[in-house]
C-alpha cells in the first residue's frame, strides 16, 4: 500500500482555497532549523524517520512529526508508507517543486556565506 502526498492536486487545492504566496512558505520553513535540516537530509537520500532522528540530536519524533506535515502540506515532500499492517514502513521524499524549494534555501546559504567573508557590503549607501 502506497499513500503518498501528491503535489500537484495539493497546488490546485491551494489555489482554489488561496494559495500560500511562496515568500510566507519560506518564512515558515527558514524560520526553523530543524526544518531546513530535514530538507537537506532529504536531499542527500535520508528517507526513514529513524535514519532523520539519528542524524537531528536534539529533534524530537513529535517536533520531526510536525515539520513534516508543514512540508507535506506545501507539496515540498511527500510520504509514502509501505506495509497495510504494524510495523509500516514511512519514507520522506523531496517532490519536484521540493527540489526547486531547495534550490532556494542553497542560494540564501551562498548569500549568507558570501557576507560572513566580507564579499558584500551589508551597509546601505547614506541618502543623497
Amino acid at each position: 500500500m502506497i499513500d503518498s502526498q501528491n503535489p500537484a492536486r495539493s497546488a490546485l487545492t491551494a489555489a482554489d482555497d488561496g494559495a500560500i504566496p511562496v515568500a510566507a512558505m519560506v518564512e515558515s520553513i527558514v524560520g526553523c532549523k530543524w526544518s531546513v535540516r530535514l530538507l537537506q537530509l532529504c536531499a542527500e537520500g535520508c528517507q526513514r524517520p529513524s535514519a532523520f532522528l539519528r542524524a537531528c540530536p536534539g529533534l524530537s519524533s513529535k517536533v520531526m512529526n510536525e515539520r513534516w506535515q508543514k512540508m507535506l502540506r506545501f507539496g515540498i515532500v511527500q510520504r509514502a508508507v509501505h506495509g497495510e499492517k504494524p510495523p509500516v514502513e514511512v519514507e520522506y521524499r523531496l517532490t519536484p517543486f521540493g527540489q526547486r524549494f531547495l534550490g532556494l534555501l542553497e542560494e540564501v546559504r551562498r548569500l549568507q556565506e558570501a557576507v560572513d567573508l566580507g564579499e558584500l557590503a551589508t551597509r546601505r549607501p547614506p541618502p543623497r
